[in-house]
Order: structure tokens, then sequence, then C-alpha cells
């Protein structure tokens, strides 16, 4: 992944250095873009065509760096409609609306057509700290 948004970056110094808990998600959403978010969010999530976010759980693992990689397989609904050019990925902590937590831009963008299913395989999505 690229990074963690400014929105996690703040969750995580509060938490560690400011004493202020932070509750992390008990479910991660990876959304789909066709403009890229930022540190700030933004970006263009798809929608419409039977986009909906899928759920992902991670293993995290190692140490310098640690990485935590998705442990199965991300499969999106097949599109009912053209999603356009998917660009980058991004890790939420709701099923809409919520809070981007990190992202990155795919290696190889991907157009999405009617009919198409995208689907990341397991271990396809690594969130490093290094």
């Amino acid at each position: 992944m690229a990074g963690f948004s400014d929105y996690l970056e703040d969750k995580v110094l509060d938490h560690v250095f400011g004493g202020v808990a932070y509750t992390a998600p008990t479910t991660h959403y990876v959304a789909l873009y066709t403009v890229a978010p930022t540190d700030t969010g933004g970006g263009t999530e798809v929608t419409g065509g039977a986009y909906a976010r899928q759920t992902s759980t991670f293993t995290v693992s190692g140490t310098n760096p640690t990485t935590a990689t998705s442990a199965a397989a991300v499969e999106y609904p097949t599109a009912t409609a053209d999603y356009g050019t998917v660009v980058a990925v991004g890790i939420m902590d709701a099923l809409t609306s919520g809070n981007l937590l990190a992202y990155a831009n795919l290696d190889t963008s991907k157009v999405v057509s009617n009919g198409d299913v995208f689907r990341f395989d397991a271990g396809d999505l690594d969130i490093t700290l290094a």
C-alpha cells in the first residue's frame, strides 16, 4: 500500500503518544477507485453496476518490515454496468462512508466493463510499515 491516511496516522499517534484509546475496526472493507485517493481521502470510488465494497481479513507477520497481508481472495460481484478504469484501492472502516485507513495505486490499472468480475487473489493486498 502507498500509505496510511491522515485519519489513521492521527489515530495511531494519539493512541501511542497521547493516551487516547483507538479501537480498530472489526471489519475492513476494500474499496476500488477510478481516481486515486490521497492521505486526506478523496478520490473517486466506483459506484453503480452492482459495485459494493468487499470485506477482507489480514494476517500480520514479519518484522522490519511488518506486513499485513490479505488472507483470502477479495472478489466483487459481476459488474452490471461499466465501472471505468480502476486505478487504486483503499481499505475502509465501513461498508459505506466511513474512514479511509490505507490506500495505494494498482500496479496495473484495469478497465472493468459490464459482465466483468474484479478480483484480488489471497496475498495480493499488502500493507507494510518500514
